[in-house]
Order: C-alpha cells, then sequence, then structure tokens
C-alpha cells in the first residue's frame, strides 16, 4: 500500500561546483502554509546568479540541499490561509529562491504570496518566466536617480534620457521596454549588428555599436545635454563613456559585478554630480522590491513586456533534465534568455 506522499521532479545541489553537481530528483510535494502559495510550475528562467550561487561564487551554501532558480511561470496549484489568489489562476513568480521548498527548477514550488504575481491571459508563460530578476532589477536602475520617480507608470520618465549598456541582454531588454513604457527617450549601446536590430525591437528609439562608431560623439549628439540615467552592466569598460555623456545631476546604476574593481573619473564626475548607485536585487529594500513588481504587473497588462525574438529577446529552451546545460548556456553568455521547460 503506498505512502500517500505526493512526489514531482525537482533539481538540486548538495555542493558547490560545475553543472555537473546538479540532479534530477523525485520530492516531496508540500502543502502551502498561511500565506503561502504552491505554483505549478511550467517554465522557469534560469539568471546568471544561478550558476554564480551554484559554484559557490557569491558564498556558501545556506541549505543542506538548493533548487536553483528565482523566476518562473504556472498555475496555483493550492493556497494557504490569507491568500487571495484562486486555484488555476496563471501566475509569474520572482525571488522563488532560499526557501526549503522554494526555488523554480521544479514541478511544484511553495512560495510566500508576495513572489507570487497574476500573469495576464494575453501574456505567455515564457514571458511570466522573461521577468523576475532582469526586469526588477532594470525597475530599481531606472528609479533610483535623485528626484526621479520611486515606482515606473506611464510619463514617469517623462523628458529624460536613459542609456541602457548592454541593450541585448536580459536586464538591457527589460530596461528598454519598461523606460521606453515611462515615457524616457531611450538609447542603447551594443557590440555588434546583431545586436543592434534585437535592442531595435525591444524599443531603443537610438542603437549604438560602440565597436563600429565613436560612441561618446555619438551619444553626445542624440544627447546634447547628456543621458539621465544609465543602466550600467560593464562599469570598468565603460568607465570613460559614462563620464563623457553622463549628464549633470545624472545618475549611473550598476547592476553586474563580473568586474571586481573599477577606476572612476573622479575629477569628471564631480563636475556633474553624478551618483553612482549599485543595484543587487537580493538586498534591495522591501518597499523598492513591491513597487518594482507592481510596476512590472502593470506594464504586463499594458503590452509592454514581451519575449521572442521578435520582440528582441531569444529564447533558449532547455528540458528540466537538462539545467545543468542551460546553466552553461547561461554562463557563457547566451544572447536572449534561457528557459527550463517543466
Amino acid at each position: 500500500m503506498g505512502s500517500g506522499v505526493v512526489t514531482s521532479r525537482a533539481v538540486v545541489y548538495s555542493d558547490t561546483g560545475g553543472p555537473e553537481v546538479l540532479q534530477l530528483v523525485d520530492r516531496e510535494v508540500p502543502e502551502p502554509g498561511p500565506g503561502e502559495v504552491r505554483v505549478r510550475l511550467r517554465v522557469a528562467g534560469v539568471n546568471p546568479t544561478d550558476w554564480k550561487f551554484r559554484t559557490g561564487l557569491t558564498g556558501p551554501m545556506s541549505l543542506p540541499e538548493v533548487c536553483p532558480g528565482q523566476d518562473g511561470a504556472g498555475e496555483v496549484d493550492a493556497v494557504g490561509a490569507g491568500v487571495g489568489l484562486a486555484l488555476g489562476q496563471r501566475v509569474w513568480v520572482w525571488l522563488a529562491g532560499g526557501t526549503p521548498y522554494g526555488g523554480t527548477a521544479r514541478e511544484h514550488a511553495v512560495l510566500p504570496a508576495r513572489s507570487v504575481r497574476p500573469l495576464p491571459d494575453r501574456v505567455s508563460l515564457e514571458t511570466g518566466a522573461c521577468l523576475g530578476v532582469p526586469a526588477v532589477t532594470a525597475h530599481r536602475c531606472l528609479t533610483v536617480a535623485e528626484g526621479g520617480p520611486v515606482r515606473l507608470a506611464p510619463g514617469a520618465l517623462a523628458g529624460r534620457t536613459v542609456l541602457v549598456a548592454g541593450g541585448a541582454g536580459a536586464v538591457g531588454h527589460a530596461a528598454i521596454e519598461l523606460a521606453r513604457w515611462a515615457g524616457a527617450t531611450v538609447l542603447a549601446t551594443v557590440s555588434g549588428p546583431t545586436k543592434a536590430e534585437l535592442a531595435g525591437r525591444a524599443g531603443a528609439h537610438h542603437v549604438v555599436d560602440y565597436r563600429h562608431e565613436d560612441a561618446a560623439a555619438r551619444i553626445r549628439q542624440l544627447a546634447p545635454d547628456g543621458v539621465d540615467v544609465v543602466v550600467e552592466v560593464a562599469p570598468v569598460a565603460n568607465a570613460d563613456l559614462d563620464a563623457a555623456v553622463i549628464a549633470t545631476g545624472g545618475t549611473i546604476a550598476i547592476y553586474a559585478n563580473d568586474e571586481a574593481t573599477a577606476a572612476i573619473p573622479v575629477r569628471a564626475h564631480m563636475l556633474t554630480n553624478t551618483r553612482y548607485q549599485f543595484v543587487l536585487l537580493y538586498t534591495v529594500v522591501p518597499d523598492a522590491l513591491e513597487a518594482a513588481a507592481a510596476a512590472v504587473s502593470e506594464a504586463l497588462v499594458d503590452g509592454a513586456l514581451r519575449s521572442g525574438e521578435g520582440a528582441g529577446l531569444p529564447l533558449h529552451r532547455y528540458p528540466l533534465a537538462e539545467a545543468g546545460a542551460a546553466h552553461a548556456a547561461v554562463e557563457a553568455h547566451a544572447v536572449g534568455k534561457v528557459l527550463l521547460e517543466l
């Protein structure tokens, strides 16, 4: 006679290391407690922090066993007390890691209700899995300027110019779409014509190929008074460019940390009263996270956040059993968004 325990598939690791430490296992499907939601995930996003956590680059493991993944989309499978979501409701999830039954590289995840948001019927599950880390990070980068909005909405960035470095990346793509939705003039830098086409499809008004033209001169031509906000992925490589194009009182929001140290052009930034703002999603204050999730949900309703080749964000799909290959693709800087299909 069976034990009555229901299980489903999950990818987990118990030791840090390369993709080979990931194991496909069966794990119990728990019941959600008060304020929790169980989601039957259909698609999961893979982000750079997933492989960085897995390798121990960000510090020691916080749990005996970790299921990677912060982002995903699926349907509500069960709800705990005090949760206002309906069974079967389509949802996108974010900041799903760090709990015993969380992580999105699994078929069922139990999450706090704050990490589960309704997904409009017309928005694909794939797009829902592309949100989370990229879109919430992008929102934070676009809302840290002095005197700027704390939450994006149509018109919130009207009259401002935003420069998105690496406009073909996942965060860059989300930053372009959110900035355009909020009314900014959006410039993007890229490293070649293929990426330029992707940034243009995302909605950038102007795309600058820094390998084939003088990026500083071109950006100053497009924005004579300078750019108000830089969404920066490569602060070391772009330090001089940022100093050359930032407006007086402008903000450089840095969200990537692949480079350990940076030399800052102090005098140039003193003259323009530049603000440097570092952004790491996992230590952003709760109010800012809530504002970001709410704005992302509104942008979804407006059709402002999209995915796929035609929207400038190519999708690379892997089955759950090939999670290691998906991690390797992200580590190798796959252009677009890597997804796990559950």
